[in-house]
């Protein structure tokens, strides 16, 4: 796979912008654990091999344990997440591929059981930065791995 175009290079401030935003969350209400597995789950759901390859890095940094990593494409069958980070992976199913009649109140039922008000508006957005990331990087092919030693993720020695 060759990446189509570098929008990093292309349009400097908006990714730095971006970013910025992103890493302003790392300041929210929802843990680390739970950004990363949301991150890993939406860009299962959105095909995004970049951004796949990324975060099971960074969540392996992050102290995650490996066969939490590969039960995340089976959430609901697995006994291995807590009810909280349940209510999270549903509420990043619901808000990535929007259902043709909306988020169904179970879901956020679901979540609001599990969740303060700010915790869901935190985690909301954190859902739609990480879908923005799939999208540009699948639209533009970008290669897995291919910045590992820029963002330090050399360092989970998972290549």
């Amino acid at each position: 796979m060759t990446q189509r175009i570098d929008y990093i290079k292309q349009a400097p401030d908006l990714f730095k912008r971006f970013v910025d935003f992103g890493m302003h969350l790392k300041n929210g209400s929802i843990e680390t654990a739970i950004v990363d597995l949301v991150d890993i789950r939406a860009s299962q759901m959105n095909g995004c091999g970049f951004c796949l390859d990324m975060h099971i890095k960074q969540a392996t940094l992050h102290g995650e344990r490996p066969l939490r990593l590969h039960h995340v494409a089976i959430w609901r069958e697995s006994t291995l997440f807590s009810p909280r980070e349940r209510a999270a992976l549903a509420w990043t199913e619901a808000l990535t591929q929007l259902a043709p009649h909306g988020v169904p109140d179970a879901v956020y039922e679901r979540v609001r059981t599990e969740l303060s008000e700010q915790e869901i508006v935190d985690l909301s957005y954190v859902i739609m930065v990480i879908n923005a990331w799939n999208r540009i990087n699948v639209g533009f092919q970008s290669v897995p791995g291919s910045l590992d030693k820029a963002y330090g993720l050399d360092k989970a020695e998972l290549s």
